[in-house]
Formats: structure tokens, sequence, C-alpha cells
């Protein structure tokens, strides 16, 4: 069953920058983009490698292993060496309070 979870501020991520948050052992990658705040796995679909010190430009996350680029929004990957899509998650934002969707 999916629950919206309090993750943090939106003060806390930087735009154009990502933190990593942890919930129930899972590791999650929350954004602040020009677009708003999204939230993805933290791990790389190429070689389990954490986005965490990862590259965001506008709405894309760069891997900082081997550069490999998704859409932030839709988890596309967009460059090789990645081709499996990153799991998103819905967002949303309530006096200040990024929640996100799990479960």
């Amino acid at each position: 069953m999916s629950e919206w979870v309090h993750a943090c501020a939106t003060d806390d991520i930087d735009e154009e920058d990502l933190i990593r948050w942890n919930h129930n052992g899972k590791g999650y990658a929350l954004y602040n983009t020009e677009k708003g705040f999204y939230a993805t796995d933290i791990m790389c679909t190429h070689e389990e490698q954490s986005l965490e010190d990862g590259l965001v430009i506008d709405c894309i996350i760069e891997c900082p292993l081997h550069g490999g680029r998704f859409d932030i929004i839709t988890g596309k990957a967009l460059s090789e060496p990645v081709y499996v899509d990153l799991k998103t998650y819905p967002t949303k934002v309530e006096d200040g309070e990024l929640f996100v969707q799990v479960g």
C-alpha cells in the first residue's frame, strides 16, 4: 500500500541539486529542479553506483561513475551506458515540506 511520507524541508535541497533520503532501509534521491521537486531511486541502474554525487543539470541527473544520464521527471535512461530506466516516485509539497509517496 502506498503512503505519503515526510522526507525533508524544501529548503534542505538547493536548486539543481539532490540529497539522499533513506526510508525503511531503502535509499532515494530527492531533487529540486526548476520544474519542481522529484524523487527517484538513489542507485544508478548501470552498476549500482549511488547518484548522490551526480551532477544535476535542469531535469537531468548524470551518474558520477560512467556519466550515464536519466530524466529526473520520468526516470528515462537518456545516454549510454545506461539502458534501464530509473524508478520514480510521486512527490508533493505542503507548507514548505516535501513528501514522497512510497510503498
